[in-house]
């Protein structure tokens, strides 16, 4: 989708962590690894830098994306406003 902050994609169960796609570490539950990391290269394609994909299960994206009209909901819109570490 498109932000203000540019392409954004919201990977899901493609990347659960962070670290999974950035460090290439695969998810220890996979049925073909191979199909797995050509998703985190497309996912790269796909977004407009990598801190713009949001992986599907990661707790640090409540840490680096600003809390919305709940504290338990997250604005993604305006992209991340403090750096991932992991």
């Amino acid at each position: 989708m498109r932000t203000q902050s540019g392409w954004m994609v919201l990977a899901s169960d493609a990347a659960h962590f962070y670290e999974n796609l950035w460090l290439r570490k695969p998810f220890p539950i996979v049925v073909d690894l191979e199909n797995m990391l050509e998703g985190f290269h497309r996912l790269e394609k796909l977004a407009s830098r990598r801190e713009l994909i949001v992986p599907g299960h990661d707790p640090i994206v409540r840490r680096v994306f600003a809390t919305g009209p709940a504290d338990h909901v997250f604005r993604l819109d305006t992209g991340p406003i403090a750096e991932i570490t992991l």
